[in-house]
C-alpha cells in the first residue's frame, strides 16, 4: 500500500509538470513563443485544479468513514455474552432462573465484567469476579469463556483500528497531493513577459557578449524573490557560460542572480531555455561525526543534508529504534522518504506527516524512528525546527549556546502525530548542532543538556566536521570511552556569501 501511494504521488506530480511545461515553454507557433499572460481561466490550469478537486473528494470519502474506537460496542458485548451463555449456561440447571426472571441482572453483571476487563485494573477485575461467584454456580467456567470472548473481540477491534488508521493515512496523503497540485497551478501561471524596457536593456547588454535573446519571462514570488527565464543562444560559434550571463543579468536587475540548480552551464548556438533565480544571502557547510554501538557493524542512525531549489537548506536526522541492521533500515526509510517529499516541494511538517503515514501503512510491528528536521532559509537566515521523538538540537553563537528540545513521540507510532516546532533567526557564524539520543544519554543523568552546552562551548574547532569530532571525543570521556548506543553528531555552519 505504501509503495502504491508514493508511486501515485510521484506520477501525479510528474504528469502535472509535463503538462504545465508543455503549456508554458513548448510549441512551435509564434503565438506560443510570445508567451501571452496566462489568465485565471486558462484551460490547463482548470484541468489541474479539477485533478486536485478529485483527490480532495476521494480523501473526503475516506475521512467520512468510521473512526477508530477505544472500547467495544454494545453489539460486540451482546455477542460475547450470547456466545458465553450458549457455551456455559445451556447445560446449567439454573439457566431458567438466571436468564429468566433475573435476566436483566445477569446481563448487567456480564457487561460490567467485560467493561472491567477493558479497563485492565486487576483489582477491579477480581472484585467483579468475586461478586459474580456469589450469583453463578459455574462462575469459574463462565468467567473463562467470557474472558476468551473478550480477548477475541478486543483483537478484532485492534485490527479494525489498524485498518482505519491505514485508511486515514491514505486520506491524508490524498489531501496533501491535492494541496500541492493547487499550489503548483497557482505558482506556474504567475509567469509573465518581462517589462519591454527591461527586455531591451538585457538584449542590448547580452548582444555585446555575442548572445541573442528571443524571449524574457519573469516570475516574482510572494516573498519577492525574482525568477527569470531566458530563451537564448550564442552566435558566431561562441560558447558563453551561464555564470557570465548571470553577472550581466544581476547588474541590470539590481539584485544578485544565479543559474538555477540543474540548469545548463554553457549556452551554445541552439536556442535553449535557461532559468535564473535570485541568489541566496547565506551558504551552509556541514560535517558529520559518528560512532557505531559496540558489537554492532552498522549504525541505526541516518541523515541527509541538501539544498533545495527554493533556497532552503535541509538537515534531517533519524534514529531507528534499537541498533544494528534493523534500526538502520527503519531510519533509512525515514530519511529517504523525507528527501523525496522535500525534493517534491513539500514543507517539512507536511513531509514528516507523509512519512508517518507511510510508516503506519508499512504495518511492521514496532517500526518507528525519530524525526529531526532543521530547515534554513538561505535568503533570510530563519531556521525552522521540527521534531518527533528526537534529541535536542543546539545553536552556538559566539559565547552562548541555546537548546531546542522535543517531547513528542517518534514517527510510526500513532496516526495523529504531533510535532515540536520552533523558529530561530540565525546569523553569520552561527552553528547548528544536531545529535541522536545516544550522544546525550552518555552524559550525566538529569544534566544532559547543561553538560552538552559546556562541551560545545569548550570545543575550539571552527570547521563543522572537526567540531563534531571534538564533541564526540568529549562525550566518550563521560562513558569510559565505550559507545553503548549509536552516536551521530551533525554540525552545520552559516556564513554570509
Amino acid at each position: 500500500m505504501q509503495e502504491w501511494i508514493i508511486a501515485m504521488l510521484v506520477v501525479s506530480i510528474l504528469l502535472i509538470l509535463r503538462d504545465m511545461a508543455k503549456t508554458v515553454f513548448s510549441g512551435k507557433t509564434k503565438e506560443k513563443e510570445e508567451m501571452l499572460p496566462l489568465c485565471e481561466s486558462h484551460p490547463q490550469k482548470e484541468k489541474v485544479e479539477r485533478y486536485a478537486a478529485s483527490f480532495r473528494k476521494l480523501a473526503d470519502t475516506f475521512y467520512g468513514m468510521p473512526y477508530r474506537k477505544e472500547f467495544l460496542s454494545g453489539g460486540q458485548l451482546n455477542r460475547i455474552i450470547s456466545d458465553t451463555s450458549a457455551a456455559v449456561c445451556s447445560r446449567c440447571y439454573q439457566r431458567e432462573i438466571c436468564w429468566g426472571e433475573h435476566a436483566g441482572e445477569t446481563m448487567r453483571g456480564s457487561e460490567n465484567m467485560i467493561r472491567t476487563m477493558e479497563e485492565g485494573n486487576e483489582e477491579n477485575i477480581q472484585r467483579a469476579r468475586s461478586e459474580w461467584m456469589r450469583a453463578c454456580g459455574r462462575s469459574a467456567q463462565y468467567f473463562q469463556v467470557l474472558n476468551e470472548g473478550f480477548r477475541e473481540e478486543r483483537q478484532n477491534l485492534v485490527w479494525d483500528n489498524r485498518m482505519i488508521e491505514s485508511r486515514l493515512a491514505v486520506a491524508q496523503q490524498l489531501t496533501e497531493i491535492s494541496r500541492i497540485m493547487d499550489h503548483m497551478a497557482e505558482e506556474l501561471y504567475d509567469i509573465m513577459p518581462a517589462d519591454p524596457q527591461f527586455q531591451e536593456d538585457l538584449k542590448k547588454a547580452l548582444r555585446k557578449k555575442h548572445v541573442l535573446v528571443k524571449n524574457v519571462w519573469v516570475m516574482d514570488k510572494i516573498e519577492g524573490r525574482r525568477q527569470i527565464f531566458l530563451n537564448l543562444r550564442a552566435r558566431s560559434g561562441q560558447c558563453v557560460s551561464t555564470a557570465e550571463i548571470a553577472q550581466i543579468l544581476s547588474r541590470i536587475c539590481g539584485s544578485s542572480m544565479t543559474p538555477d540548480t540543474g540548469s545548463r552551464s554553457i549556452v551554445n548556438g541552439d536556442f535553449r531555455m535557461v532559468h535564473f533565480v535570485e541568489d541566496v544571502s547565506y551558504q551552509m557547510l556541514y560535517g558529520v561525526a559518528r560512532l557505531t554501538r559496540e558489537a554492532e557493524k552498522v549504525s541505526g542512525d541516518n541523515y541527509i543534508c541538501r539544498q533545495e531549489e527554493d533556497g532552503r537548506f535541509f538537515l534531517c536526522l533519524s534514529d531507528g529504534m534499537g541498533s544494528g541492521i534493523e534500526a538502520f533500515k527503519e531510519s533509512e526509510i525515514v530519511v529517504e522518504l523525507l528527501e523525496q517529499f522535500l525534493e517534491s516541494g513539500f514543507s517539512q511538517e507536511t513531509a514528516a506527516r507523509m512519512v508517518n503515514s507511510a510508516l503506519l501503512l508499512k504495518g511492521r510491528e514496532g517500526m518507528f524512528s525519530t524525526v529531526d528536521i532543521c530547515a534554513v532559509d538561505l535568503y533570510t537566515g530563519i531556521c525552522d525546527f521540527l521534531k518527533a521523538g528526537a534529541s535536542s538540537t543546539f545553536i552556538k553563537r559566539d559565547h552562548w549556546v541555546e537548546s531546542i528540545a522535543s517531547e513528542n513521540l517518534a514517527a510510526g507510532l500513532v496516526q495523529q502525530l504531533d510535532f515540536d516546532t520552533a523558529s530561530r533567526k540565525l546569523y553569520h557564524g552561527d552553528y547548528l548542532i544536531m545529535m541522536t539520543d545516544g550522544v546525550l544519554d552518555a552524559l550525566p543523568a538529569e544534566r544532559e543538556e547543561e553538560t552538552m552546552k559546556e562541551i560545545i562551548m569548550d570545543v575550539r574547532e571552527k570547521e563543522p566536521r572537526e567540531m563534531g569530532r571534538g564533541i564526540l571525543e568529549r562525550v566518550l570521556g563521560y562513558s569510559d570511552y565505550h559507545a553503548r548506543d549509536d552516536m551521530t553528531v551533525v554540525v552545520a555552519g552559516l556564513w554570509k556569501k
